[in-house]
């Protein structure tokens, strides 16, 4: 059974001086400001769709790798810190993204560990998803 997740938003304005929100609907954890600011100044308390795709990947990505890790037959990462970079450019929209993930996991060498790092590059939904995008993956195996 496929799962669907809802987030409402609104706006009132035009694009330079309007402001809205957006309502995580299905898990009920609130609204955010948004603003045309918040896209390419300071976010000054106010989100824009560029956190929340960054916000997206990184668990997305987190997510991906621990499963790919499993998958193979490796212990669960004790961590998995990803940090999402989004980069966007008036008039072209998004640009880019950076991936940066550190991984926590006993027992795992490099060859194992790379790939799973790949199949989580392939697999990530999010990834996917954002493919018409050039994403760049720096991935790492933190010290233990």
């Amino acid at each position: 059974m496929a799962a669907v997740r809802t987030a409402k938003a609104h706006w009132e304005g035009s694009l330079k001086e309007g402001e809205g929100e957006v309502n995580l609907v299905s898990s009920g954890v609130g609204n955010f400001a948004v603003s045309w600011a918040a896209r390419i100044e300071q976010p000054n308390g106010k989100t824009s769709p560029e956190e929340l795709i960054a916000a997206a990947h990184s668990t997305c990505f987190s997510m991906s790798i621990s499963n790919e890790l499993v998958l193979a037959g490796n212990p669960a990462p004790t961590s998995v810190d990803t940090t999402a970079e989004v980069t966007f450019q008036p008039g072209q929209g998004i640009t880019g993204i950076t991936l940066t993930c550190s991984v926590a996991v006993l027992g795992v060498d490099n060859d194992k560990f790379e790939a799973a790092a790949e199949a989580a590059k392939k697999n990530c939904p999010v990834s996917r998803a954002l493919a018409a995008t050039p994403i760049t993956y720096d991935v790492s195996l933190a010290e233990s």
